[in-house]
């Protein structure tokens, strides 16, 4: 078991948009011990503040194999369209009420920091990380 409690990743990515337009761009994969069950990727795209999203680990997980996702985030294997070899790329869908954006990014270095994830908290027990009472007494307390 690893003594961290976080992990960090820079990744380079492609937004993929209409007419086959490929924009790179910066994000930065977060994971935390204290949220064992979330992925947070911040989106540097020029703004004072970066764009984050938060979904599940065992999505993106998943989305490494086969397309996973319903909803705002969808996650599937690349088919190397792109000219890259085929289990290269990973693509990652966002959708939101403001639009629809299509990222690819490489699919090794998402590997890597899932599996620098697990060696901090295994899959199956992220329930061990989670104080149950605390985030029930919190819940509580922000509906009163």
């Amino acid at each position: 078991m690893n003594n961290s409690s976080t992990v960090s990743a820079e990744l380079g990515l492609r937004l993929v948009v209409p007419q086959q337009t490929i924009v790179p761009l910066v994000a930065s994969l977060y994971y935390s011990k204290e949220d064992p069950y979330a992925i947070r990727i911040a989106f540097h795209v020029g703004l004072d503040e970066p764009v984050e999203w938060i979904f599940a680990r065992d999505l993106l997980s998943a989305g490494i194999e086969s397309e996973e996702g319903l909803g705002d985030v969808k996650v599937w294997p690349s088919a190397g369209s792109q000219g890259g070899l085929p289990g290269t790329g990973l693509n990652i869908e966002l959708s939101s009420p403001f639009g629809q954006a299509l990222f690819e990014a490489p699919a090794k270095d998402v590997s890597d920091f899932l599996r620098r994830t697990y060696q901090i908290v295994p899959a199956g027990e992220e329930t061990d990380y989670v104080d149950v009472e605390a985030e029930l007494a919190n819940l509580l307390r922000q509906a009163s």
